[in-house]
C-alpha cells in the first residue's frame, strides 16, 4: 500500500522557529535562552486515570509554579503539577465529570478537543470563564456510538488560549475501542514546544511570534526532551500520538521501522494504512501502530512550510530545522507475531449523501481592520473569518440541527491555517482541487496558503452555539473565531 500523501488527508503546513538546532537533542537556541535539558532519560507517561462503571470523577487545579521539564527544574502551567496533565481513558456512554481549579493569575476554561459531545451548559461549553481562585464543574456525557480514539484537552479561553497550552495546559484523552486491538504495549506520545530562560520560566512572546504563530525553542515528549524507548524486536505497539504546539506543525518518521496509521483526529481507516510519515496540524491526533524491527530508530519530526507573512510585515520566517523527539531502541528475542487487527466499521460516507446547505468560509489575515487582536490592541495583523474578527456578542453561523451542510472553506492568506469546528467532526471531500479518494473524517482540517477545501459536517445529536476557528493559537486569540448556533 502506498503511503498517505498531501492529498489524502494529512494535514500539512509548517513554518519553523528561526532558531538554529543545537546536536538534534530537540533543543534550540534563540538568543541563547540559557536553558539546558537533560536528555535520553525512559520515557515516562502522565498517570492514567481510568473510568469505573461507566463514570469518571476528577479536579484538574490549574497553576503557575515549579514543574519537571526536560529533566529540569523550571516554572510553568500544569494540571495538578504535571506536563502534561493526566491521561483521561474513557469509553463510549461514560459520564465524565471535571472540576477545575483556577489558580492562574487570569481566566481559564476548559475544552475537550474533539469529543462529541453537548457544547452547553456544563459540558463543552466555550463561554465558561473560570475566574482565577474559582472553580467550575464540568460533565461530559458521551454518546453510547461515541468514535473511539486520540482527543485531548486544554484551556479555550478567547485572548489566553496560546499563552496557557504553550504555558503547559493540555492532556490527553483516549476513548478506547469496543474491541481491543492486539498490541504488546501502549504508548501515549504528547508532543508541545516551549521556550525556558535561564532561570526556567517562559518568557513573554514577542508581537512576531503572536503574527506568525510562537513555536518554541525546546520541544517535547511528554515533558521530556528526547527520551528513549525499549522494544523487543517483532513487538506491535501503539503510539498515540497528540500534536499539543501551539502553532508548530509536525512531520513525523521513524526510519527503519514498520508503521502502520489506524486514523487522524476521530477518524477511523476500515483498515490500517501503511504510511512512512505522519503530519499534524496544531491540535491533530495520530492513532500509530508501529512494528519493531532491530536496531536504534530516532522519531524525528522534519520541517513543514505552513507558508509566510513576508509582503505583508516585510519577514519571512524560515522553516523548522529536523528535530529528534525521541529514541527508540529494539533488542533483545524475537517477540511472538501479533494476530490480526480487528477489522474496523466501515466509516460513515457523505459523498454521495443529499447536503441541506452550503456555504463558504474565508479565513484572511492583512493589516488594518482596526483589530490589533488578542483584545489587547498589541497584535500588528487582523485575522479575520468572512471579513470579521471575533465577537462573543455576534452569531457568525446559523445552522439546523440535524442537517448536513456543505463548507468551503477559503485561505486567502500567505499561511496555512488549520481549521477546527467542535463538537463535530468534518469529512473532507475535496482537497487540491480534486475529489478525495477514500472516506477522512477530521476536526482539525488544514487549509492551504491560496487554496480551499471542501468538507460535509454532520451536525448531529446536539444543538447549541459553539465555535470553529484557526488552530494556530496566536490567529485564534487575535480573532480569527466564530460563533455557530445549530438550534
Amino acid at each position: 500500500m502506498q503511503p498517505i500523501s498531501r492529498r489524502h488527508a494529512l494535514i500539512l503546513g509548517g513554518l519553523g522557529t528561526a532558531s538554529v538546532l543545537v546536536g538534534g537533542t530537540g533543543l534550540f537556541w534563540a538568543a541563547n535562552t540559557g536553558f539546558v535539558p537533560s536528555t535520553g532519560e525512559g520515557l515516562t507517561e502522565p498517570k492514567a486515570l481510568r473510568s469505573i462503571n461507566g463514570a469518571l470523577q476528577l479536579k484538574l487545579k490549574a497553576a503557575e509554579g515549579p514543574a519537571q521539564i526536560a529533566g529540569r527544574q523550571a516554572t510553568a502551567l500544569t494540571y495538578n503539577g504535571g506536563l502534561p496533565g493526566p491521561t483521561l481513558i474513557v469509553r463510549p456512554g461514560d459520564r465524565v465529570k471535571v472540576s477545575v481549579e483556577n489558580q492562574l493569575k487570569e481566566p481559564t476554561n476548559l475544552h475537550v478537543h474533539g469529543l462529541h459531545v453537548s457544547p452547553n451548559g456544563n459540558s463543552d461549553n466555550m463561554f465558561v470563564s473560570i475566574d482565577p481562585g474559582s472553580s467550575f464543574d464540568y460533565e461530559y456525557l458521551l454518546p453510547k456510538d461515541h468514535p473511539p480514539g486520540v482527543y485531548w484537552y486544554h484551556p479555550h479561553h478567547h485572548g489566553m488560549v496560546a499563552t496557557q497550552v504553550f504555558g503547559g495546559l493540555y492532556g490527553a484523552i483516549i476513548v478506547e475501542d469496543p474491541i481491543p486491538i492486539p498490541v504488546s504495549r501502549e504508548r501515549v506520545l504528547v508532543i508541545s514546544d516551549i521556550t525556558l530562560d535561564g532561570s526556567g520560566t517562559i518568557p513573554v512572546a514577542s508581537a512576531m511570534d503572536r503574527m506568525i504563530g510562537r513555536e518554541g525553542s525546546l520541544m517535547l515528549v511528554n515533558g521530556q526532551a528526547s527520551p528513549q524507548l525499549k522494544a523487543r524486536p517483532g513487538e506491535r505497539e501503539r503510539w498515540r500520538i497528540i500534536n499539543a504546539c501551539a502553532a508548530r506543525y509536525l512531520k513525523l518518521r521513524l526510519d527503519g521501522q514498520q508503521l502502520q496509521l489506524l486514523g487522524i483526529d476521530s477518524g477511523r481507516f476500515p483498515t490500517p494504512r501503511t504510511v512512512t510519515e505522519v503530519v499534524l496540524a496544531p491540535g491533530n491526533r495520530a492513532d500509530l501502530l508501529v512494528t519493531t524491527l532491530k536496531g536504534t530508530a530516532t522519531l524525528q519530526t522534519h520541517p513543514v512550510d505552513r507558508g509566510t507573512a513576508a509582503g505583508m510585515m516585510g519577514g519571512t520566517r524560515p522553516s523548522s530545522a529536523t528535530v529528534d523527539l525521541a529514541t527508540l531502541v529494539v533488542a533483545g528475542p524475537p517477540a511472538a507475531t501479533a494476530s490480526a487487527v480487528p477489522a474496523q466499521p466501515a466509516p460513515r460516507d457523505l459523498r454521495n449523501s443529499p447536503v441541506d446547505g452550503r456555504r463558504e468560509l474565508t479565513f484572511a489575515m492583512g493589516m488594518g481592520s482596526g483589530g490589533m487582536g488578542m483584545g489587547s490592541g498589541t497584535n500588528m495583523m487582523g485575522f479575520t473569518i468572512d471579513g470579521k474578527e471575533f465577537d462573543p456578542a455576534r452569531t457568525d453561523t446559523i445552522v439546523r440541527g440535524g442537517s448536513v451542510e456543505e463548507w468551503t472553506l477559503t485561505n486567502t492568506s500567505p499561511m496555512d491555517h488549520p481549521v477546527h469546528l467542535h463538537v463535530w467532526p468534518m469529512q473532507i471531500v475535496e482537497q487540491d482541487g480534486a475529489h478525495v479518494n477514500g472516506v477522512l473524517w477530521q476536526d482539525v482540517v488544514n487549509v492551504p496558503a491560496k487554496n480551499s477545501i471542501r468538507v460535509r459536517i454532520p451536525f448531529d445529536d446536539f444543538t447549541g452555539k459553539t465555535v470553529y476557528h484557526c488552530h494556530i493559537l496566536d490567529h485564534e486569540d487575535a480573532g480569527m473565531m466564530g460563533i455557530i448556533d445549530a438550534s
